[in-house]
């Protein structure tokens, strides 16, 4: 289970290492392209939130830590998908990311 930590003022996001790889490629992608987006996810059982989302924008410090330290496999099509759903809607909702 891999973390992703964005801009050091909330607790970081725990995803499976898989995921996160694909997540890296995404956003790395969108923020290259200085494309900012929404990204929604639930948190925690432990917090008191319902659901929190984000402004993702290239100059906001972004950490991905991953617990494997072998390159998970990308999974081309589930990318594509990925990006589609994101270029849809404008947001990436992580509970709800295409397989």
């Amino acid at each position: 289970m891999g973390t992703l930590e964005y801009n050091s003022s909330r607790p970081a996001i725990n995803v499976a290492d898989e995921t996160l790889a694909h997540l890296k490629v995404v956003i790395g992608t969108k923020l290259r392209r200085h494309e900012s987006f929404m990204m929604t996810w639930l948190p925690d059982q432990r917090s008191a939130a319902g659901r929190l989302t984000i402004w993702m924008h290239p100059s906001i410090p972004l950490v991905m830590e991953f617990d494997d330290p072998k390159m998970a496999q990308i999974d081309p099509k589930r990318l594509e998908r990925m990006m589609e759903h994101l270029n849809a809607r404008g947001e990436l909702v992580l509970d709800q990311m295409p397989r």
